[in-house]
């Protein structure tokens, strides 16, 4: 059965650019609200971002950001069965003591707590810290990124690093306790050189298929090219695409929902995007910094694929999406992620073949 999880709103208007979505304003409450109904329905997973600064523009989008992995040891001490996952901004943290941050949350949630690997791109991020996305961190980030995995894994296994390359040069590093279980790492690598980062190191690459609406095999191509990268690294890395679902009871009221939040399409914001994403001049057609600038030329709320319609119209489209061949897993985002979440597990996973067997079964065998 292919996992299904979400991907919480840790930043303000959670993954709509515009002024006339919900606000959204981050919370633990909010993202224990969201991770313990997300577990109440049986999903698999659930994972927050990082992000240090937001947009400019009046949706205040992303301006309001929690941080990650403080985040989700609170959750793992509220939740039982669901797999966290919480995001490090690499340059900002050296590996050792992620992976010791890693080790303390495992030891709140056995067998439960993932990382997802960020290499950065939005440059304002970190030059108002002090650090700087330079040409060389384009060109070279999946080198920086692989030492970087290569420490925690060492550490996790054996207790001890003594890696040396060229970021990186530990001395008898130890770390005591280590994880109860292995430590899945993410990525979500779209460029050539970012899948086979992902392949060689990550157990999930999380995927998009462009901004278009009710696009069912758009994923086909990019789960091809991770199938394919995983192979040539000899390992078995799942693709998870993310996409957005807006719903209601009827076509005529997701659409609806839908025509509003482009209406309040936050065109300063996209710009804001467009132009950070354009500073990563070795971006080649394909990755996630070239999709951003594409954004502004089509401007719309979010460049996710997005599930528009009824209930059960949502969850046949989530069924076609799931029997993508080679897909392992679906992330989920909502216009509204209380609203969304429960009408997800009230009305829209109830009605899905593919997390509800019994229903294939039924139609079978009439």
């Amino acid at each position: 059965m292919t996992k299904i999880g979400v991907f919480i709103p840790i930043g303000s208007r959670g993954w709509l650019i515009s002024t006339t979505s919900p606000m959204t304003m981050p919370s633990f409450d909010l993202n224990k609200t969201v991770v313990q109904r997300a577990e109440h329905y049986g999903l698999d997973f659930a994972l927050s971002m990082i992000k240090l600064r937001g947009y400019n523009g009046p949706s205040e989008y992303w301006v309001h950001n929690l941080e990650s992995f403080t985040l989700m040891a609170g959750l793992a001490a509220v939740t039982k069965k669901i797999q966290l996952f919480a995001s490090v901004a690499m340059l900002t943290m050296p590996p050792a003591l992620v992976a010791r941050m890693a080790s303390t949350i495992d030891s709140i949630a056995p067998g439960r707590f993932g990382i997802n690997m960020v290499t950065g791109w939005q440059p304002k991020e970190y030059q108002q810290m002090g650090l700087e996305l330079t040409p060389e961190h384009f060109s070279r980030r999946y080198d920086y990124a692989s030492e970087y995995v290569q420490i925690m894994r060492d550490l996790w296994t054996t207790g001890v690093s003594d890696f040396k390359g060229d970021f990186f040069q530990m001395d008898d590093c130890k770390l005591s306790p280590r994880p109860s279980a292995h430590i899945p790492v993410v990525g979500a690598g779209q460029s050539e050189r970012g899948m086979q980062f992902v392949a060689e190191y990550g157990d999930y690459n999380f995927i998009g298929a462009g901004g278009d609406m009710n696009q069912t095999t758009g994923a086909r191509d990019m789960v091809a090219k991770v199938e394919a990268a995983a192979r040539k690294s000899g390992r078995d890395t799942g693709a998870f695409l993310l996409l957005m679902i807006i719903a209601d009871r009827t076509d005529e009221m997701a659409f609806a929902k839908w025509d509003l939040y482009k209406q309040g399409t936050d065109i300063e914001a996209l710009e804001w995007q467009a132009s950070q994403a354009g500073q990563d001049t070795v971006a080649k057609e394909g990755s996630t910094a070239s999709a951003l600038v594409r954004q502004i030329q089509n401007p719309q709320p979010t460049g996710l694929l997005k599930l528009v319609g009824s209930y059960e119209k949502v969850a046949a489209m989530l069924d076609d999406i799931a029997m993508t061949p080679g897909l392992k897993g679906i992330m989920l985002t909502f216009d509204d992620f209380i609203v969304g979440m429960e009408q997800f597990g009230e009305h829209i996973q109830p009605l899905m073949k593919t997390r509800n067997p019994t229903l294939q079964t039924e139609k079978t065998a009439a």
